[in-house]
C-alpha cells in the first residue's frame, strides 16, 4: 500500500507560479512512476505530467513549456512546478504513484487531491 498526500494548492492570479508537492509513504520501494492528473469542473480527469524512476518526464500538451515535474527520491516526494498559470488550469490536482505488485503488475495509488484556482 502507498499513501499520497498533496499540498501547495490555492487561489492565485493568472500568470503567477505555483508548486505542488506530494509526499509518499508506505511501500515506497515498490513505486515506479509518479504522476499528476487534474480534473476541471465538468470535465474528465486527465494526465498532466508523469515521471519515471530514472527521471524521464512526459507532459500533456497543455502543460508543455509551462509545467515541470520532478521527484526527490530521498524525500519520497514528487513536485509539479506550474508557471504562467491560466484560468483553464483551474482544477483539482491529484498525485499518483504506480507501485509494482509482482513482476508483471502495477497498482496505481491516488492522493485526495489539492484544489488550484486561477483567477483571470
Amino acid at each position: 500500500q502507498v499513501q499520497l498526500v498533496e499540498s501547495g494548492g490555492g487561489y492565485v492570479q493568472a500568470a503567477v507560479s505555483l508548486i505542488l508537492s506530494c509526499v509518499a509513504s508506505g511501500s515506497i520501494c515498490s513505486i515506479t512512476n509518479f504522476g499528476w492528473h487534474r480534473q476541471a469542473p465538468g470535465k474528465e480527469l486527465v494526465l498532466v505530467a508523469q515521471i519515471t524512476t530514472s527521471g524521464a518526464a512526459n507532459y500533456a500538451d497543455s502543460a508543455k513549456g509551462r509545467f515541470t515535474i520532478s521527484r526527490d527520491n530521498a524525500k519520497d516526494t514528487v513536485y509539479l512546478q506550474m508557471n504562467s498559470l491560466k484560468s483553464e488550469d483551474t482544477a483539482v490536482y491529484y498525485c499518483t504513484a504506480d507501485s509494482r505488485r509482482g513482476p508483471m503488475a502495477l497498482d496505481r495509488y491516488w492522493g485526495r487531491g489539492t484544489q488550484v484556482t486561477v483567477s483571470s
